[in-house]
């Protein structure tokens, strides 16, 4: 399983940055992104960016990733990884418009 991790960019060349995220410091290829500005996110795999993120969704992943790891150290309470959900589902806005 391949799993995306959140990197910001510290410096960049044209086809490679050097980045810092919770594996340390990688140099990650740009193919499929193009240079990014120093302090950008990606969402890296293998070593590749794949995608730029903004920095909340980078936090709620990097929590996301932390749950994992409470996982595999056998914990069972996650509600601090996930604050976001402790609220009450919303439809998004194109559907509210048909439940008028």
């Amino acid at each position: 399983m391949c799993l995306g991790i959140p990197a910001q960019v510290i410096d960049c060349g044209e086809h490679f940055a050097h980045c810092v995220g919770r594996n340390g410091e990688r140099r990650i290829d740009l193919s499929l992104v193009g240079p990014q500005a120093p302090g950008s996110w990606l969402l890296t795999f293998l070593d590749a960016a794949r995608e730029v993120i903004d920095a909340e969704r980078a936090a709620a992943i990097n929590a996301a990733l932390d749950a994992l790891d409470a996982a595999q150290a056998g914990a069972t309470d996650f509600s601090a990884f996930f604050a976001d959900l402790e609220r009450e589902p919303q439809l998004p806005d194109f559907l509210r418009t048909h439940t008028s």
